[in-house]
């Protein structure tokens, strides 16, 4: 594997959303422009709830007690907030099974699920959304925007969220109680054990190394 294929790690801990917007499209354009390698952001963001076009076409709002913010890669409503490990991979999509955007999407699903079954954690895709699924419920949300091939925003998984706040949310045209954390699904597991974790498959789930 070549050193081109080594990414950066950046762990940024509890960090405001627009401050990792900002951060995220100054990233992508250094990437895009090949003065960076591929980089992948580790952090967790203070509650706030995405408002993708989706959402913003339909007219769906949250709750009023949820703050928001206006986001332009697609889907509808996604929650981020305490208990759940925001992952930004600012990858240049470029190898011979990336050819598309399901492509990478899938890649992404395999991924976070090798990550869970190393915590002896059974996960799988589901027909009703992307993203992945434990015991019939959504833990792992994945929404991505692309430049020429190079992405920003990412991909989550809910590990010990604060109860009912991501439950009660209608999110991406699914029901309300559809998402969960894995604490609610008896499965005790913390953010640097979930990170551990997809570190050590990355190699071999995206042909990528740290």
């Amino acid at each position: 594997m070549s050193e081109s294929d080594k990414v950066k790690i950046i762990n940024l801990g509890i960090t405001p959303y627009q401050e990792s917007l900002d951060l995220m499209k100054d990233l992508q354009k250094k990437r895009i422009d090949n003065e960076i390698n591929d980089t992948l952001i580790f952090l967790q963001h203070p509650e706030i709830v995405t408002v993708g076009p989706r959402a913003r076409n339909d007219g769906i709002q949250p709750p009023t007690d949820y703050p928001t913010h206006p986001v332009d890669r697609g889907g509808g409503l996604t929650w981020h907030g305490p208990g759940q490990l925001v992952g930004y991979p600012i990858f240049k999509w470029d190898k011979e099974d990336e050819k598309s955007v399901s492509d990478i999407i899938s890649k992404i699903e395999n991924w976070v699920i090798s990550s869970l079954s190393l915590c002896g954690i059974e996960s799988n895709t589901d027909s009703r959304m992307q993203g992945v699924w434990v015991d019939g419920k959504k833990i792992s949300s994945i929404g991505l925007s692309f430049l020429r091939w190079t992405s920003r925003h990412g991909f989550t998984i809910n590990f010990n969220t604060p109860e009912s706040r991501v439950e009660s949310l209608s999110g991406c045209g699914l029901d309300a109680d559809t998402t969960t954390s894995l604490s609610r699904l008896g499965y005790e597991v913390d953010f640097e054990i979930l990170k551990s974790n997809l570190l050590k498959t990355m190699k071999k789930s995206l042909d990528r190394t740290s």
